[in-house]
């Protein structure tokens, strides 16, 4: 798989509404995991989204997830760029260069899921998360 680079959108509580909208104007395959299938079903986070991805058949990719409790919604600051891929020392370069004189939120290093990842705004303000998947065989 080749690094990608696209939006990923913070949504407060209607994020499942907000990428089903998206999917209805861009077309293509949504993939939604909720909170309770990476093991918080007894929390009020539950049937929320923690990790929506839309892939369109033209090439695009929009992902969004529901905010956490305690992070602030802030309407026109909800995004961040995601870079996504398996090279791990292609995308841990970009890791160290983004973060550098920035600030990391998410320390670059394995997660629930089984990949590799970090969360930082660099020196302009622009956050960034880094998701570095295993290679498929």
């Amino acid at each position: 798989m080749a690094t990608r680079l696209n939006p990923y959108l913070s949504f407060d509580g209607d994020a499942r509404q907000a990428l089903e909208f998206y999917k209805e104007v861009f077309g293509g395959t949504l993939s939604v995991n909720t909170y309770a299938e990476f093991g918080q079903g007894d929390t009020p986070l539950a049937d929320k989204i923690m990790h929506g991805m839309l892939e369109t058949p033209s090439g695009l990719t929009l992902m969004g997830a529901d905010g956490a409790p305690g992070e602030e919604y802030k309407p026109g600051n909800n995004f961040s760029v995601a870079l996504t891929g398996e090279d791990d020392a292609e995308l841990r370069g970009y890791w160290e260069k983004l973060s550098a004189g920035g600030s990391v939120s998410v320390p670059l290093d394995k997660q629930m899921w089984g990949d590799v990842f970090g969360m930082c705004t660099d020196r302009f303000g622009i956050q960034w998360m880094v998701n570095i998947s295993e290679a498929q065989s």
